[in-house]
């Protein structure tokens, strides 16, 4: 059944996350609904657009319209030397065993390792895989809001070390001397387990970049974090997208976790991300 989010028709993908935005590309160009989109982001996580079948050109335009593009910290550089607003999401099947490549298939949030995260990210499916290569998503504000009250409680305060050598180990668990100093040679930051939003509402911050609790014993903290991202992506909080070709999907990177499920990088797999420049500090 649709229903109506001031203007928008939608219908909610599950009960906890995700909604199917029905609205055609002109619409969403207009930036008409922009304000509506957004607050609809933060309420559902996920918004799906079908079949959108938008260029790169009307993708990064519609992006424009809620907010500030981000340009891509991981994108190939143009002939001005400057980064690509639209960045490519694929394996090369010369990569095949890549680290970067396998780290997209664990649970992640972008920008775990930076002062202020991205806002949000779209992503359109240019060519999907016969097999595999769905994206995973997990509402982390309703992972926390569903914690036990004495759990909220023992979280409160706790810090957390999200780094760029763990999120490597986590891939290649015996790396060499050489491999290990490259990888601390990568970013660290020091973030809150728990997220306290300016709307008031508190998310948690866990996932693949999640070193260890401050203060913690090892084995402890270990246990802890583990227990939050099995609990974080449970199946009512989960949503996973099974790709058509010219579907488009944003996501609130401020309070979702995201993953692809594993593909053969000779698919073909192929998608475009924008992203809006983050607005909020961990806190």
């Amino acid at each position: 059944m649709l229903a109506e989010k001031q203007g928008i028709a939608k219908t909610d993908l599950k009960p906890l996350i995700g909604s199917v935005v029905h609205c055609d590309g002109e619409d969403l160009l207009s930036g008409r609904y922009a304000k509506e989109l957004r607050a609809l982001l933060e309420e559902r996580g996920v918004l799906l657009f079908p079949q959108v079948n938008f260029t790169d050109e009307q993708q990064g335009a519609f992006t424009r319209t809620l907010g500030t593009q981000a340009n891509e910290y991981n994108g190939e550089a143009d002939e001005t030397g400057a980064r690509r607003q639209v960045y490519e999401v694929r394996l090369r099947p010369e990569e095949k065993g890549s680290r970067s490549g396998r780290n997209t298939f664990l649970w992640h949030l972008d920008g775990s390792m930076s002062p202020i995260p991205i806002l949000a990210s779209v992503l359109s499916a240019k060519q999907v895989a016969a097999s595999g290569g769905q994206t995973e998503f997990c509402n982390t504000y309703a992972a926390y809001e569903a914690l036990p009250e004495a759990d909220k409680k023992a979280l409160e305060g706790l810090q957390v070390v999200h780094a760029n050598w763990w999120l490597q180990r986590n891939l290649n668990p015996e790396p060499t001397y050489e491999e290990f100093l490259k990888s601390r040679s990568g970013p660290s930051r020091t973030q809150p387990l728990v997220w306290k939003h300016r709307s008031g509402r508190k998310s948690l911050v866990v996932g693949s970049t999640a070193a260890y609790v401050v203060g913690m014993d090892p084995a402890d903290s270990m246990e802890l974090l583990v227990r939050l991202r099995d609990w974080a992506t449970q199946p009512q909080f989960v949503y996973r997208h099974e790709w058509t070709q010219g579907d488009m999907v944003m996501w609130d990177n401020t309070g979702t976790l995201h993953r692809a499920l594993p593909y053969d990088a000779s698919s073909g797999r192929l998608l475009h991300r924008t992203m809006l420049q983050g607005e909020e500090p961990f806190a």
